[in-house]
Formats: C-alpha cells, structure tokens, sequence
C-alpha cells in the first residue's frame, strides 16, 4: 500500500484500498507487510505477526461517516477514545490491524491495551502531509474502504466512525422472569381489564415480559385491601416485635436471592450487575434490618402541664400509605418507601415505575414468604396518568409519597389536595453543585466528580451535573475529567468490568441527545462523547462539556444522563452565589483541604444534603431530601418515621394526685 502526494501538499484524489485479511475462522495470513514511509523525517517502522488465535471472521468493509456537527476533537483525543473503546476487543483489534495493514500492527500479547502509534495517521485518513490538526474526531464503524478526499486549502475533511460494528454479544440473563401480576390482598391477581404491557431490555429495547397494566379499578381494589387490611387485620395490632421479626426475615430472604433480584434489577433497569450485587441489594437488606430495629422503638412522650392533668403523647400509625416509586433505583426506592411504612405499623398500595415492574413484585412474593399478612403490602403496576393519578386522589388513602420529577411532583400534589387533603412527600429533581477548590488534590477530585455525574448513568437525583471547578485548576481538571471520561468501560451491564449500562428507554435516551445537541449549540465545548454507542439499545459515550455558563440548559435542567458540565469559577463568594442560583435544593458537593472553606459552604449552599470530599453516601441513617423545587420531607433515618405516623395528644384529668 502506498500513498502519493505532490510537492504542494495535495493528494491525489483516488482510493484508498486496503485490503481485510482474514480467513474462515481465522486469520490465515500474516498482516500486510510493514510499511516504512516518513514525516517530518520521523519513520514507523511496524511489526508484523501470525494471528492463528483469532477465532472470527471480521467485517469486510470499513468507511468513514458524517463529521460531528459543529463540533471538533483532537487526535490525541480520538485514540484515547478509540483505545477505551476497543479494550479487551480481541475482534476489533483484529479488524483494526486488518483494514490498517502497516499502520496497525497488533501483536497478539499486545491487545491489552490497544496501543496506536499517532505519527502519519493524519496522512494515512486523508489529511496533507503536515500536521494531523487539532479539531477533527474520528470513530470506529463498519465496513474496510474508504475514500481519500481532498483535503487541503482549508477543507480539510476528517469523517467519523462508530463501534456499532463491534457490537458486542448480549448475555441472556439466568433469572425467570416469574411475577408479573397484581399483588393485590395476599394474591398475585390480573388486572381488572385484561391489559397488559411489556417491560423492556434496555440493552436491545428487546421484550423482557407482560405486566399487568393495573388501572383506578385496580388501585380501588388494592385500597381497599389495605383499609381491611389496617382496620381490621392483625398487622397495626402485632407487637412492634413480631413486625420487626417479619421485616428481619424479608431482609434474610432477600440476601437469599440475591442473585436474583440483581439479575431482574440489571435486566429491567440497564444498571450494571455488579452495582445491583455488591451495593444496592446488601442495601436494601440493610435499609429493612434498620428499619426493623425502629419498630418497637416508637414512642410517646409524657408532658409536663400546668395543672392537675396528665399528657402523653401517642405515635399512631398514619394508616393506609399510597407510595409511587422511579424507575432508577426501583429496589432502593422500595425500601425507603416500604420500610419506615411498615415499622410504623401501617398498610401499603406502592405503584411500581411502568419502566421496571419486575423487582418489586419479585420482593413483595419474598414479604409473603417471610409472613407478611395479606392486604399489608398490595402492589400495582401501571401507568401514571391511570395508576399513578387514581392512587394520588384516591379519598381512603390517607398518606402519599412520591419520588420522581418536579414536574410529576406538582401533578401529584395538587391531586392529593383535590382529593382528601392527605399530606405528601415529595423526593423531587436536582441540579447539583460539586465544587472543586484551588487547594484539592485534582486527581481525587477528578474521580470523585465522575462518579458524582456517571453514576448510574447519570441517572440520579442528586447527581453532581453543575461541576464548578477554580480557575487555577480549571484547565488541568478539564484535561483529566475529559482523559477519565474516554477511559469509561460502556457495554452490557451483565458483563464484568463494564461501568456504564444503558439508559433505562427510547424516551430518556432522546432527552438526553437533545441536551447534548443543546450544549453544542450554545457553544459549550464538547470534550469528549456526544453520540451514541452502537445501533442497538440505549447506550450514549460518556459525554464531558467545559466552558458551560450557568444560563445554559445544560446547567439548568436535570438532564438525567452521562453529560458532565464543568464551570469555572474565581472566589467563594462567587461559587455560593451561582450554585445556589437553581430551582433545586437537592444536594452538593464540596472538595477542598481547607475545614474553614467545607464548613463556610456547607452551610451556605441552600441543599438538603452537602458531602464534604466525599459523594453518594447513602448510609440507612441517614435523612435524604431537598429545599425548594426538590421536594419536602426526608426520607430513611428516624425522620423518615414522621412520614408515617400521626401524633395524638392524650389529657386526663387527675383527682388529688399525690405529685404533678
């Protein structure tokens, strides 16, 4: 393979073939003779080396794609991606030492980690002999030509790849899928009507199963259930200790089946395998064990009054508690709702998100098995506008609470006002800040704000999405957030070492796209990512934007996705101002070495949770909730109790009593 270029820099306008190497099951012949060309006086000399091991055919073709739009990435940049990409890709590093002949060579005990040489790549795509100028990405499709073009005189053209052809095989969950009815009074029921919906993989956007689809019939029937169920069953009437037992023996039984309670979560929701293993279910045991412990431990007070009277006060049970849960945690969600509820001593109607049905019920079988009565814990699933607004203005439920977006927050308010009055929690959206100080060890900032922002695919409430970073440190954190970004591992949640899944629909993923075209267009500086990653499913690169101003949508709206946005700032004073300059109040995040800079923040930033160099923690004692657009009440810790229980005053008389 050669390439001729004349003394004014231009290319010859032909193609550039080269050639696949490959045969059935294995490469049969060596790569393509090493090829020896120079630039600026610098030569690659490239290896060559027998492929025996490679066991699939590789695609025949490879062409280059459509730039990014309005938006350029260096070189240095691309490999970067390109190397995250295709790391521990035995069949794309093969492919990529095919199409690339001498360029590429991939000895086999290389391929961990893909290593490209940078010198002549710019000549070898298509740009003049010179630099490969910074401002252009590329990334990997299918198939192997492509086409020179003329590139010189200003029009340099550099096109695009994606890695839709190395589409990785989707591992097929072990779990069954075996609860998809109505837990209505004790029962695994269908609903009323017959209806069903599907709940989907969002890996392939594939049918996972066929839900019930409950609506106000249904939850009519579950209320009236749970009323039974409080006012004449034997569950507000048991021992704080017996209901501390039960919920001790669910929380035994989900550690049991663990495995599968992970796989339905993974399968249903797109987070990955081990974040559902290792950390969410060992939660959600632990959110029951500690609100198991708080059931015999609700008590009155006795007051003190002028006069001969004695005064208690009694924590009653609050009754029959409508619950509506998201869709991004549907586990953890359940038991910040389900557990203070149950200590309490009252009864459950909990709507399950329509995106991720399958673990709730899953659960609400293993609360049966643990010897939960019937009509304590109903189950629906279902959609909001039916399931969810009939639950809200339902007139028997006499305690609503919701997590979910603002928006939803207000509809869900104003029909419990409409309805009985009945009180509301409401767990809602936020922006969060995460600031980074001058003095912060930049590297463990860098990793603590990748995590603040990708965590569960950036789908999380408090998500740290408002990066404010000092301008000391500004560039060197954007080089190394950008550099962490690219080094994120996105593929099948079920696989091990994978970091980032899907998003949980087709709908969320659209969302996202618009906010990232949005920050495009408003000239924020797209770093890194911005598309999605193969053509099946809902997977979107780790997406990194500096040069964020605070009155773009990007650093307004809770985008809900893996789009980190970075702002730079000069002082304290300025950094409290413009972070608390939002209509949420959910959390924030503040990394610094200085105990005077983490107390003054903290305790001006107008947030319901502030971690000091620390992000995400989410211990079952302590109390999560926002200020203003971001909800009102707390949930888990003793204040989650409140929630659930109604304080009655208790006067008696007393006739000549001995003290007072």
């Amino acid at each position: 393979m050669s390439r001729r270029r004349s003394r004014r820099g231009k290319e010859k306008d032909d193609d550039l073939t080269v050639e696949a190497i490959y045969g059935e099951n294995k490469i049969r012949r060596r790569v393509a003779k090493a090829m020896r060309w120079s630039r600026r006086g610098k030569e690659i000399a490239e290896e060559t080396v027998e492929a025996e091991d490679v066991k699939e055919l590789m695609p025949e073709r490879l062409f280059a794609t459509d730039r990014f739009p309005n938006k350029r990435v260096s070189t240095t940049d691309y490999l970067s991606r390109v190397r995250n990409a295709l790391n521990n890709t035995l069949e794309m590093a093969k492919l990529i030492g095919s199409c690339f002949g001498g360029l590429f060579k991939l000895p086999a005990q290389r391929l961990k980690p893909l290593r490209f040489p940078l010198v002549g790549f710019g000549e070898v795509m298509g740009l003049p002999c010179g630099e490969f100028e910074d401002g252009y990405s590329i990334d990997f499709t299918y198939p192997i030509r492509m086409k020179r073009r003329n590139c010189y005189n200003g029009s340099r053209v550099v096109r695009r790849f994606g890695t839709s052809s190395a589409a990785e095989k989707i591992i097929s969950p072990s779990v069954q899928v075996s609860c998809t009815q109505l837990l209505i009074d004790g029962n695994f029921v269908d609903a009323t009507s017959g209806k069903t919906f599907q709940t989907l993989d969002p890996r392939t956007g594939e049918v996972i199963a066929d839900v019930a689809e409950g609506d106000a019939e249904d939850i009519d029937r579950a209320v009236k259930a749970a009323r039974k169920a409080f006012d004449k069953g034997p569950w507000p009437r048991m021992t704080a200790y017996e209901r501390s037992r039960i919920m001790l023996r669910f929380a035994d039984l989900v550690e049991k089946h663990s495995e599968e309670l992970a796989a339905l979560e993974t399968w249903d929701n797109g987070k990955t395998y081990q974040q559902a293993k290792t950390a969410e279910i060992p939660m959600l045991a632990r959110l029951f064990r500690y609100y198991a412990g708080w059931a015999d431990k609700i008590h009155g007070l006795t007051v003190p009054a002028d006069g001969n009277y004695h005064v208690q006060t009694l924590h009653e049970p609050i009754g029959v508690a409508g619950q509506i849960i998201p869709w991004n945690f549907p586990l953890l969600m359940f038991a910040w709702k389900v557990g203070p509820a149950l200590a309490c001593g009252n009864t459950i109607v909990l709507k399950t998100a329509e995106q991720t049905p399958l673990t709730a019920f899953y659960a609400g079988k293993l609360f049966l098995e643990a010897g939960l009565p019937p009509g304590v814990l109903n189950i629906v699933s279902g959609f909001g506008p039916t399931a969810g607004a009939s639950l809200a203005s339902h007139m028997d439920v006499d305690k609503l609470a919701f997590t979910g977006s603002t928006d939803t927050g207000k509809v869900i308010l104003g029909l419990a006002a409409n309805s009985n009055l009945k009180p509301v929690t409401l767990e809602l959206g936020g922006k969060s800040p995460f600031i980074v100080f001058e003095d912060a060890n930049i590297n463990k900032a860098v990793e603590l704000a990748h995590f603040a922002l990708f965590f569960n695919q950036g789908q999380c409430c408090c998500a740290g999405s408002r990066t404010y970073v000092h301008e000391k440190v500004y560039d060197e954190f954007v080089e190394k957030a950008k550099a962490r970004a690219l080094k994120r591992v996105v593929g099948d949640p079920f696989k091990k070492g994978i970091e980032q899944g899907p998003q949980i629909d087709s709908k969320q993923f659209e969302k996202v796209m618009r906010y990232i075209r949005s920050g495009v267009e408003s000239n924020a500086t797209l770093e890194c990512g911005g598309d999605q990653i193969g053509n099946k499913g809902y997977f979107i690169q780790p997406t990194v934007f500096s040069n964020v101003k605070d009155d773009m949508l990007i650093a307004q709206d809770e985008i809900f996705g893996p789009v980190q946005s970075i702002l730079k700032f000069r002082d304290v004073d300025e950094v409290i101002r413009r972070a608390n300059e939002t209509r949420y109040g959910l959390a924030a995040g503040v990394f610094t070495k200085s105990l005077d800079t983490a107390n003054r923040v903290s305790r001006a930033l107008k947030a319901g949770t502030v971690w000091v160099n620390c992000f995400d923690v989410f211990d079952a004692a302590i109390p999560f909730g926002g200020y203003k657009m971001s909800g009102n009440g707390r949930e888990k810790g003793i204040y989650s109790l409140n929630n659930y229980l109604q304080i009655k005053a208790v006067v008696t008389a007393l006739n000549n009593p001995a003290w007072i």
